[in-house]
């Protein structure tokens, strides 16, 4: 059985190693009356009470086990110890203080740079544009757009490369938040040109059991990889998974070699003609949809305001049904 007595007593015994611990208001009581040098003078500094003050710094001496002030009727003067005190806690408190206020500003201000990434050329002119909404209210932050590939997208985020990160969803991940939809847009199949599925005009999701589907990098979370590149159709056949891809003209390139196909957003039909890869309608496929990306713990004043301005960005792009053909609408 368990002593809880000899709990106790190794617990004020470990209380006691640890050394005394000063509390935030000993700790302003302390200075301000270093600093007045009269109790009165300190609590209205302090906005309380001179016996408040006086109860917290006879409690602050019993504490430590010596006068921190001398006093008398007319003056109040600090100790030896207490000048000691004060010239080591002083320096401590100040940085506190300006670390707290960097914490603060940084949770809560504008100031400073703001970096989002994104993948393909309709994202960059995305973020491009909400990158300018952004800045017109909030001029005093910077915004760095950079270009990641897609095995980048993740490392990136979770690695505090950047704030923000514009990718297709669904992403399910532990400790990153998923923005509102942006932007939605029918899907296409990239395939060889001289492919038979090249020569229709539209073709069911279940035709992908009968081609070899290229693979995006495993960096990318599970949820994304399932949507994009599934390992069957919606009724159960087997989907041949080909060659991984580093990025997406990689892709492009394996596709009009004839090694693959893959599936793509209608955007890449404006932004990535190729002479050797045709885009087919995926007729019965769920829209493919885009948003934002950012850590947990970095939703900042600057993250939420740029997700509200690439919303406003993006809203007129969409019509009510939330797909529309990209091929016009990133340049809206």
């Amino acid at each position: 059985m368990i002593n809880a007595d000899v709990c106790k007593d190794r617990e004020a015994r470990f209380n006691d190693l640890g050394g005394p611990m000063l509390e935030r208001h000993e700790l302003e009581a302390f200075l301000a009356v270093a600093e007045e040098l009269h109790f009165g003078r300190a609590a209205a500094r302090l906005r309380v009470s001179t016996a408040r003050v006086s109860q917290t710094i006879r409690k602050l001496e019993r504490q430590v086990g010596v006068a921190l002030f001398d006093r008398t009727s007319r003056r109040v003067e600090l100790s030896r110890v207490g000048r000691t005190l004060y010239e080591d806690l002083r320096p401590a408190h100040d940085q506190i203080t300006a670390a707290l206020d960097r914490a603060i500003e940084a949770g809560r201000g504008f100031s400073g740079i703001l970096r989002v990434c994104f993948t393909g050329a309709a994202g960059g002119r995305l973020l491009v544009r909400a990158g300018q909404a952004f800045r017109r209210d909030h001029p005093e932050c910077e915004v760095q757009i950079r270009e990641a590939q897609l095995g980048d997208l993740m490392p990136w985020l979770r690695g505090g490369d950047v704030d923000l990160t514009l990718a297709t969803f669904p992403v399910d991940e532990p400790g990153v938040v998923t923005g509102p939809v942006l932007v939605s847009e029918a899907r296409f199949l990239a395939v060889p040109v001289e492919h038979p599925l090249a020569r229709r005009d539209a073709i069911s999701v279940e035709d992908l059991a009968t081609v070899t589907v290229l693979q995006l990098p495993d960096t990318l979370p599970r949820s994304l990889l399932a949507d994009r590149t599934p390992h069957s159709t919606p009724a159960g056949l087997p989907i041949r998974a080909g060659q991984s891809a580093a990025t997406f003209q990689e892709i492009l390139a394996l596709v009009g070699d004839g090694q693959g196909v893959f599936p793509v957003g209608a955007n890449a039909r404006r932004y990535y003609p190729r002479p050797d890869v045709a885009y087919v309608h995926l007729r019965d496929a769920p829209p493919l949809q885009w948003g934002l990306l950012w850590r947990a713990d970095g939703a900042t004043a600057r993250v939420r305001a740029f997700v509200e301005a690439a919303q406003n960005v993006a809203r007129p792009l969409n019509q009510p049904q939330g797909c529309v053909d990209f091929g016009s609408v990133w340049e809206t």
